[in-house]
């Protein structure tokens, strides 16, 4: 039996994501003894203290430290790294920790003897995450390209245009749900009205990873180009996938939506690059970005950003629609918070029958850091 806190996330104010009571029921029932939230805890979606409450009667309100102070800590992104400190020794922090990426992160939490467990690191034995929202972005994404693609083309309802083309960076699992969005605009009820008007429909055509490399190619396929999306995993994320002097053949009404969302981090030496290069950093508060953002001038200089066109980006294009989001995430963790709250995190196995005390056990960062350790 563990108490549990859930704080707010205390991000841009576009950041609404917080658990459901649903999800409050789930630990009630899965064992914990106290379940303490923060002031405020999901008005954000429009979801009233007193449904918290009702969801069970070890709810309590209370601030931002009291939450952090509770044996398990369940935030959806990775609190500041500033008020690790608050959390208590022998804890235990469950949220999108980034090990791979973070590693300043792996060891303060280590040096603090806090059990950083990573939802984005819970995975099965074949290596398939727990918890991800992948259909979702593909789909927001794209369905929020063709919002602008639709603002930019006055004769995208007219049954005499020719079909729009799309061209899809990857075609691994982000890549394969940004396909079939794509062939259907984004958005089904659309298609079927197209449809309906006999309007042309989507020309996707899928370049994987290797061959983005071959710029003679890629240049003739940007110049036929109506939506650029870049769904890539890429092996080096400090090498940009397209080059930003490429995008000057992409046509002027273009539209390019980053769906890798790997961040700028000029931390590192070379920094760390995104896919499309010179595309803005989106967030929850502003994901569309035309030429003349004044984004686009507030990136580091050392990425090249003379090519510009309406870009797309969002560091959660899940998040946008934030109560199904917060659905499918509460019932894809609820599982992993069971486990935590009935065994001790040091005693968890590795080799446990449960699959799911498998995923925790690898995804606790004392673990996590031995099995990556070179």
């Amino acid at each position: 039996m563990r108490t549990v806190g859930l704080p707010l996330m205390h991000k841009e104010p576009g950041e609404r994501r917080d658990f459901l009571p649903e999800f409050i029921t789930r630990l009630d029932e899965d064992g914990a003894s106290e379940i303490v939230l923060e002031h405020g805890y999901g008005s954000g979606m429009g979801i009233a203290e007193q449904e918290y409450r009702n969801a069970s009667p070890k709810v309590r309100f209370a601030d931002y430290d009291s939450c952090l102070s509770q044996e398990l800590v369940v935030v959806l992104r990775c609190p500041s790294e500033n008020v690790f400190e608050r959390l208590p020794k022998g804890g235990i922090l469950l949220s999108m920790l980034h090990f791979p990426t973070r590693p300043g992160r792996v060891e303060k939490l280590l040096k603090l003897g806090v059990h950083g467990v990573s939802l984005d690191g819970l995975v099965d034995d074949r290596g398939r995450r727990f918890v991800e929202n992948l259909q979702s972005v593909g789909w927001n994404g794209v369905r929020e390209a063709f919002k602008e693609i639709a603002k930019l083309h006055p004769c995208f309802e007219d049954p005499g245009r020719r079909p729009i083309r799309a061209t899809v960076l990857g075609a691994g699992a982000v890549g394969s749900h940004a396909i079939t969005a794509a062939t259907r605009y984004g958005d089904p009820k659309l298609r079927e009205s197209m449809v309906a008007r006999s309007v042309p429909g989507v020309e996707v055509t899928v370049i994987d990873y290797d061959l983005t490399g071959i710029e003679s190619y890629m240049l003739d396929r940007l110049g036929a180009t109506d939506l650029l999306i870049d769904a890539t995993q890429r092996p080096d994320p400090t090498s940009p996938v397209i080059p930003n002097p490429w995008l000057e053949a992409l046509p002027q009404k273009a539209v390019m939506v980053d769906l890798s969302v790997d961040p700028y981090d000029f931390s590192t030496d070379p920094p760390q690059v995104k896919g499309i290069e010179g595309v803005p950093e989106g967030s929850l508060d502003q994901w569309i970005f035309h030429p003349d953002d004044p984004a686009y001038d507030r990136i580091d200089p050392r990425i090249d950003t003379t090519n510009r066109r309406v870009a797309l980006s969002c560091y959660s294009w899940p998040g946008i629609y934030p109560r199904d989001c917060m659905e499918l995430y509460g019932t894809q963790i609820a599982p992993m918070t069971r486990v935590l709250l009935e065994r001790d995190i040091d005693e968890l196995d590795e080799n446990s029958s449960c699959m799911f005390e498998r995923a925790v056990a690898r995804a606790e960062v004392s673990r996590w850091k031995k099995a990556n350790s070179s």
